[in-house]
Protein backbone atom coordinates (compact mmCIF):
# COMPACT_ATOMS: atom_id res chain seq x y z
CA UNK A 1 0.00 0.00 0.00
CA UNK A 2 1.51 3.21 -0.65
CA UNK A 3 2.24 5.82 1.80
CA UNK A 4 1.48 8.59 -0.28
CA UNK A 5 -2.04 10.59 0.56
CA UNK A 6 -4.47 11.09 -2.51
CA UNK A 7 -6.56 13.71 -2.51
CA UNK A 8 -7.91 13.31 -6.17
CA UNK A 9 -9.49 10.42 -7.85
CA UNK A 10 -7.49 11.56 -10.86
CA UNK A 11 -4.00 10.92 -9.13
CA UNK A 12 -5.84 7.66 -7.01
CA UNK A 13 -6.48 6.14 -10.28
CA UNK A 14 -2.97 5.12 -11.29
CA UNK A 15 -2.49 3.65 -8.17
CA UNK A 16 -5.52 1.72 -8.34
CA UNK A 17 -4.55 0.38 -11.49
CA UNK A 18 -1.09 -0.99 -10.89
CA UNK A 19 -2.37 -2.38 -7.80
CA UNK A 20 -4.42 -4.70 -10.41
CA UNK A 21 -2.13 -5.41 -12.36
CA UNK A 22 -2.97 -9.33 -12.74
CA UNK A 23 -5.61 -10.07 -15.13
CA UNK A 24 -7.13 -12.95 -13.06
CA UNK A 25 -7.90 -10.19 -10.21
CA UNK A 26 -9.00 -7.67 -12.65
CA UNK A 27 -11.28 -10.73 -13.86
CA UNK A 28 -12.50 -11.24 -10.73
CA UNK A 29 -13.21 -7.64 -9.65
CA UNK A 30 -15.46 -7.15 -13.08
CA UNK A 31 -17.44 -10.96 -12.20
CA UNK A 32 -18.37 -9.29 -8.74
CA UNK A 33 -18.90 -5.63 -9.86
CA UNK A 34 -21.63 -7.68 -12.80
CA UNK A 35 -23.07 -9.91 -10.10
CA UNK A 36 -23.87 -7.07 -8.04
CA UNK A 37 -25.54 -5.39 -10.94
CA UNK A 38 -27.74 -8.26 -11.44
CA UNK A 39 -28.15 -9.12 -7.84
CA UNK A 40 -29.48 -4.97 -7.24
CA UNK A 41 -31.88 -5.71 -10.35
CA UNK A 42 -33.26 -8.93 -8.87
CA UNK A 43 -33.89 -7.13 -5.86
CA UNK A 44 -35.73 -3.74 -7.38
CA UNK A 45 -37.56 -6.20 -9.75
CA UNK A 46 -38.92 -8.55 -6.70
CA UNK A 47 -38.64 -6.08 -3.61
CA UNK A 48 -36.80 -8.73 -1.68
CA UNK A 49 -34.94 -5.72 0.02
CA UNK A 50 -33.56 -8.22 2.85
CA UNK A 51 -31.20 -9.56 0.34
CA UNK A 52 -29.38 -5.87 -0.14
CA UNK A 53 -26.87 -7.24 2.62
CA UNK A 54 -25.58 -9.78 -0.35
CA UNK A 55 -23.77 -6.78 -2.39
CA UNK A 56 -21.08 -6.15 -0.51
CA UNK A 57 -20.47 -9.86 -0.02
CA UNK A 58 -20.10 -10.35 -3.49
CA UNK A 59 -18.87 -7.53 -4.80
CA UNK A 60 -15.91 -7.50 -1.88
CA UNK A 61 -15.45 -11.03 -1.80
CA UNK A 62 -14.92 -11.44 -5.51
CA UNK A 63 -12.40 -8.91 -5.15
CA UNK A 64 -10.82 -9.88 -2.19
CA UNK A 65 -10.24 -13.19 -3.27
CA UNK A 66 -8.56 -11.04 -6.78
CA UNK A 67 -6.17 -9.73 -3.83
CA UNK A 68 -5.16 -12.42 -1.49
CA UNK A 69 -5.17 -15.19 -4.30
CA UNK A 70 -3.08 -13.07 -7.45
CA UNK A 71 -2.26 -9.97 -6.64
CA UNK A 72 -0.75 -10.69 -3.08
CA UNK A 73 -1.64 -7.01 -2.13
CA UNK A 74 -3.80 -5.29 0.49
CA UNK A 75 -6.75 -3.92 -1.33
CA UNK A 76 -7.52 -0.08 -1.81
CA UNK A 77 -10.17 -0.30 0.28
CA UNK A 78 -8.70 -0.30 3.52
CA UNK A 79 -6.98 3.14 2.53
CA UNK A 80 -9.42 4.64 0.84
CA UNK A 81 -12.91 3.16 0.78
CA UNK A 82 -14.57 5.90 -1.30
CA UNK A 83 -12.15 6.17 -3.95
CA UNK A 84 -12.02 2.38 -4.38
CA UNK A 85 -15.34 2.21 -4.71
CA UNK A 86 -15.59 4.58 -7.70
CA UNK A 87 -12.40 3.28 -9.05
CA UNK A 88 -13.72 -0.03 -9.19
CA UNK A 89 -16.89 1.04 -11.56
CA UNK A 90 -14.36 3.09 -13.43
CA UNK A 91 -11.85 0.59 -14.05
CA UNK A 92 -15.12 -1.68 -15.13
CA UNK A 93 -15.97 0.58 -17.93
CA UNK A 94 -12.69 1.07 -18.95
CA UNK A 95 -12.56 -2.39 -19.39
CA UNK A 96 -16.05 -2.42 -20.92
CA UNK A 97 -15.23 0.27 -23.78
CA UNK A 98 -11.62 -1.14 -24.48
CA UNK A 99 -9.62 1.65 -22.30
CA UNK A 100 -8.21 -0.33 -19.90
CA UNK A 101 -5.34 -1.43 -22.03
CA UNK A 102 -4.07 1.99 -22.31
CA UNK A 103 -5.00 3.02 -19.27
CA UNK A 104 -3.28 0.21 -17.10
CA UNK A 105 0.12 0.45 -19.74
CA UNK A 106 0.17 4.22 -18.89
CA UNK A 107 0.00 3.69 -15.00
CA UNK A 108 2.54 1.05 -15.15
CA UNK A 109 5.03 3.37 -16.78
CA UNK A 110 4.51 5.49 -14.42
CA UNK A 111 5.17 3.47 -11.75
Amino acid sequence: MSTKRFTHFAEFYPFYLREHSDARCRALHYTGSILVLLCLGFILASGRWTLLWLLPVIGYGFAWVGHFGFEHNKPATFQYPFYSLAADWVMLKDWMTGQLDAKLADALARK
